[in-house]
């Protein structure tokens, strides 16, 4: 039984999409996606494990952790199965979920995830380390606590995705802080999944949300 209630918001009708959403966020990141995708889905937006209104809890702050929080998050709404939409470290929880329950991932889009953390451009990486430094040095838990998720996870084998069945979606920005090789890798090691990039950055479905539906739109056939 889980030591918190995690807060989403709900929208529409029809089968269960879950959105998750990345560091340091909450599920207002997919405000351009909640409305549109409600149309064709109950659309559940949660807030992660001390991000948002989600309580931290006294639960190890991992995404291993956070993945366990959604399958509970999952069994206490008798959620049998559901769509999964992640966006960053989102997608990467929507990955270990898919991994550890592939019986209860309809599908999965993964936005910008990664596999571990060199995944992440050179720069990006060392400009976290310097931050996470600095969170340290002055104390700032909560920072220390988010960063130590990009500097030390995920740690997911490329081989082990060849197990995944279910259709899934692989798409990022053109300017994306995840390689395109690393965003490459991971959508060749899922048998069957679409690869698609989308103009901008990382945060390309809040900058360029009428080219990301579009992409979704293709993908859920909706």
């Amino acid at each position: 039984m889980s030591d918190i209630e995690l807060h989403y918001v709900e929208r529409g009708n029809g089968e269960p999409l879950i959105l998750l959403h990345g560091n340091g966020e909450d599920n207002s990141c997919f405000q351009h996606q909640v409305p549109y995708l409600a149309q064709s889905f109950r659309v559940i937006a949660l807030d992660t494990r001390g991000h948002g209104k989600s309580p931290r809890g006294t639960a190890p702050f991992t995404l291993v952790q956070f993945a366990r929080d959604l399958d509970e998050f999952m069994d206490a709404r008798e959620i049998e199965s559901a769509h999964l939409f992640g966006f960053s470290d989102g997608a990467n929880i929507a990955l270990l979920f898919a991994l550890e329950h592939p019986e209860r991932t309809k599908s999965l889009v993964l936005n910008g995830g990664n596999l571990y953390p060199e995944g992440l451009a050179q720069g990006v990486r060392r400009g976290i380390a310097d931050e996470y430094e600095r969170a340290l040095s002055a104390g700032d838990e909560r920072e220390v606590e988010l960063l130590r998720l990009m500097i030390d996870e995920p740690h997911i084998e490329p081989a082990g995705l060849a197990m995944l069945d279910m259709p899934t979606l692989v798409v990022a920005g053109t300017d994306d802080m995840i390689t395109e090789e690393h965003t490459r890798l991971i959508a060749r090691s899922i048998p069957g999944s679409v690869l698609r990039f989308v103009e901008g950055s990382h945060f390309v479905a809040a900058e360029n949300p009428e080219a990301f539906n579009r992409v979704l739109a293709d993908f859920y056939g909706i």
